[in-house]
């Protein structure tokens, strides 16, 4: 499963020195509850070489205003504390790993 990212532990979730895939979500979005085992999957995959999380814009409106989520599902990847790649949207597997493998 993907880590839950919360307004409370953000900053340290992206101080990491591996790649930082965040999806922000909604429960009563039904793309996002497409991209959600993906997300998931792809979590599993990658456990020790990226951190890959899960935001709940209406738990964490801070993040989401932070980064300026306006749709959702938006997934967001993070290279050293700063965002490098972003995808609004459903999207195929392939394609979020291609992006997370060219951070490595």
């Amino acid at each position: 499963m993907a880590l839950e990212i919360k307004d409370s532990n953000i900053e340290e979730t992206l101080q990491s020195d591996q790649p930082v895939m965040l999806d922000f979500w909604a429960a009563w979005c039904g793309p996002c509850r497409m991209v959600g085992p993906i997300v998931d999957e792809i979590s599993q995959e990658y456990d020790g070489k990226a951190v890959v999380g899960k935001v709940d814009v209406d738990n964490n409106p801070d993040t989401a205003a932070k980064y300026g989520i306006r749709n959702i599902p938006t997934i967001l990847f993070f290279k050293n504390g700063e965002i490098v790649d972003k995808v609004v949207g459903v999207v195929p597997k392939e394609q979020l790993t291609e992006k997370l493998e060219k951070l490595m």
